[in-house]
């Protein structure tokens, strides 16, 4: 982010007591109760393999046997789903390189270009911009715990109970500086739109909790889950851009900010 990167560690990060270690710890504390749980989960599962192969004739052993694995299966990988959403968080991955993957991934086919660590010289710095038919887009990353609540109350983003205030004005700041610069070097008037990728967390939206694919906008800024970015993208029309305006745009993008290492 403009105001320092989550990827530079921090000397707390690696002491006993700090919350990803405290996490990790209690994670693997609670693998006895989880197995116990799947157990029952497993059991369940047999159950009702038998009640629906009396039903409709099938080997009652055989069926049980085969919805016993599925369910307890399906616990298991929502249980290492919900562990690997936090693996930024815990400094397992990095958060640039998993959103910028999703964003080729969602848009190249579409006529977008993305292009990762640009800055503006002497300013800010940013891990992804974005440039297409609808429009231009920065995209940064960022990880809070997985039980912070991230919402929009008004107009207002609130991470748990402090205002988004900082991390908007950061990123309109950053998305304004690299408007300005590239409209001035094209001559093509843009401007572009700040989005935020959270890493863990909860978005709250409309009263529901959203695990990994809310986004809510608020200050300016559009917070999301990388996974739903990429198709936020698709559905924006901030502009309309020809093949020639987003060929320039990204030339003079590669040419002119600094890239990042």
């Amino acid at each position: 982010m403009p105001s320092g990167s989550i990827y530079v560690p921090q000397d707390e990060k690696f002491t006993g007591a700090s919350p990803q270690n405290l996490y990790v710890t209690f994670w693997y504390a609670g693998r006895k109760n989880r197995l116990r749980i799947r157990a029952a989960i497993a059991v369940a599962g047999f159950v009702a393999g038998n009640l629906l192969a009396a039903r409709f004739g099938l080997d009652a052993f055989a069926t049980g046997l085969v919805l016993a694995a599925a369910a307890a299966l399906t616990d298991f990988l929502i249980a290492w789903r919900s562990y690997e959403r936090t693996a930024v968080w815990r400094g397992k991955r990095r958060g640039e390189v998993r959103t910028g993957r999703l964003l080729r991934r969602g848009l190249r086919r579409y006529g977008y270009r993305v292009m990762d660590g640009r800055a503006v010289p002497g300013e800010a710095s940013i891990d992804h911009l974005v440039i297409g038919p609808g429009g231009l887009w920065i995209v940064d990353n960022e990880a809070w715990s997985p039980d912070t609540v991230i919402a929009r109350y008004g107009e207002r983003l609130f991470f748990d109970e402090k205002f988004g205030t900082s991390a908007a004005k950061g990123l309109i700041d950053a998305a304004s500086s690299m408007a300005a610069l590239l409209s001035r070097e094209t001559g093509i008037d843009v401007s572009i739109s700040p989005v935020l990728s959270v890493h863990s967390g909860k978005i709250v939206r409309d009263g529901a909790i959203w695990g990994r694919g809310g986004t809510i906008t608020g200050e300016g800024l559009t917070v999301a889950h990388p996974r739903r970015i990429a198709r936020w993208i698709r559905s924006q029309h901030d502009a309309e851009l020809t093949e020639e305006q987003i060929e320039l745009l990204a030339r003079t993008a590669a040419r002119i900010l600094r890239r990042m290492s």
